[in-house]
């Protein structure tokens, strides 16, 4: 697959939502409907974000320069918080919105075009979400995972409009409810993407499965010599993870020695794991120790 993939279906991910919140602003308007026309707004702030997404991994693949040695890789994590402060704004707007319809009680119609265009628009953002999330993961891109997040958080808050649909005739304030339930899913998908994308720009351990395969691949590397690596440190550049830690080798050993061994260790965990790995050698009286 080619690396420029994630910036096509992010290119296609605004043409769709665009087109989609085009769809469901008309079906909400015509329909007076505060939930319909907040899922509008939702799907088009999916498209504000999109274009934040676009920015942030088309910076990200820049190669490294003298002022950035290990890439751009974080611009796009800075795309995810924009796309996360992006949803929180549109959640609290219509959060307001669905409490002041419930207050005036104002009338509202769910007809056959609020049907047809929320039952498109679950089926679009759902194969949305599935395809960022999994070329987001493919490439270890987290903007365009915190995309797909977006995307199902559309998909399922028209889910619940569509419940909303069959009841409306029957529960005056169905409306008003559904558009505060819309609200309530976008600021827990705006928690799911922040927390995950400042968790990542403040510095993680190294996940215990991670550190037990590099442990795995020393075992055995140099027969009868055990390496003892440990102090991991692990720093995430969008796509580029930089991955040091040490081993301890018998103080004997000559240089060119010491050096082959991290050299063929740092091989094997670069090309099973795909990490850039940095090998510090501790020197010890003996291989016992």
């Amino acid at each position: 697959m080619k690396k420029n993939t994630p910036l096509i279906i992010t290119w296609l991910s605004i043409f769709l939502n665009i087109l989609l919140f085009i769809l469901k602003f008309w079906a909400g308007v015509v329909s007076n409907s505060v939930a319909i026309l907040a899922d509008a707004w939702h799907t088009l702030s999916d498209s504000v974000s999109s274009i934040a997404v676009l920015v942030g991994i088309k910076y990200s693949l820049q190669p490294a320069d003298k002022n950035h040695p290990f890439g751009h890789g974080r611009a796009e994590l800075i795309a995810s918080l924009v796309v996360g402060v992006l949803l929180a704004v549109v959640g609290f707007n219509f959060l307001v919105e669905s409490v002041v319809k419930f207050r005036e009680r104002e009338a509202f119609f769910y007809g056959p075009l609020a049907i047809w265009v929320t039952a498109i628009s679950i089926v679009i953002k759902e194969v949305m979400a599935r395809y960022s999330m999994y070329y987001g993961k493919k490439f270890r891109f987290n903007s365009l995972i915190a995309d797909g997040w977006h995307h199902r958080s559309d998909s399922i808050s028209s889910i619940v409009i569509m419940v909303g649909i069959f009841l409306g005739n029957r529960i005056w304030w169905i409306d008003s409810a559904l558009g505060a339930m819309v609200s309530i899913l976008i600021f827990h998908t705006t928690y799911t993407i922040m927390k995950d994308s400042i968790s990542v720009l403040m510095g993680e351990a190294l996940d215990r499965e991670t550190e037990a395969k590099i442990v795995g691949f020393g075992d055995g590397l140099v027969p009868g010599m055990e390496l003892h690596p440990h102090h991991f440190k692990i720093h995430h550049y969008g796509n580029h993870t930089e991955l040091t830690f040490h081993i301890r080798l018998p103080g004997n050993l000559s240089l060119e020695e010491a050096h082959d061994i991290a050299s063929k260790y740092e091989a094997l965990i670069e090309d099973n794991l795909n990490l850039c790995v940095t090998i510090h050698v501790d020197a010890v009286e003996c291989a016992s120790e």
